[in-house]
């Protein structure tokens, strides 16, 4: 979703959301890693998809990315939680180097979504009660920051 929406309204990319579900195999990455010159010949086509030839192919090749990850790493959270600390630019530039079609909105979406960047949301707002109570990556960071465990490797 965060690819097809670079450099278009989120309210044109929601209104694709179930044809682009449908279109990248229910969003498995296994599937969509899959895809072949058919495949991309066939998004390229429907009229229900975001019909940008870079887009897709960011998508699939992305897709084959994250499998070859896992495959050397376990999974792909794996992947991410070795890298884990990080930067917000730090990120950025990994995820260039790994992937394509991503920038610092993309990343960052990407990032805040899964727990390695801390939410948009202020400490005052409930969804950040929630929002911690999930213990997300960069929640525990801050929790061995703070009780010094961090400073002691």
């Amino acid at each position: 979703m965060e690819i097809n929406q670079a450099g278009l309204s989120w309210l044109t990319v929601i209104k694709k959301r179930a044809t682009l579900r449908a279109a990248y195999a229910e969003f498995s990455v296994e599937d969509v890693a899959r895809f072949g010159p058919r495949d991309i010949a066939r998004l390229l086509q429907d009229a229900g998809v975001v019909r940008h030839r870079l887009k897709i192919e960011a998508a699939v090749f992305n897709a084959r990315k994250i499998c070859e990850i896992a495959s050397m790493h376990g999974s792909f959270k794996t992947w991410l939680d070795e890298n884990h600390p990080l930067e917000r630019e730090a990120w950025v530039q990994l995820f260039r180097r790994t992937f394509r079609f991503v920038g610092k909105e993309i990343v960052g979406e990407f990032l805040t979504g899964t727990g390695y960047l801390p939410s948009a949301h202020a400490r005052s707002c409930p969804v950040y009660a929630r929002v911690l109570a999930s213990n997300p990556p960069w929640a525990r960071r801050a929790t061995k920051l703070a009780s010094g465990e961090a400073q002691k490797r």
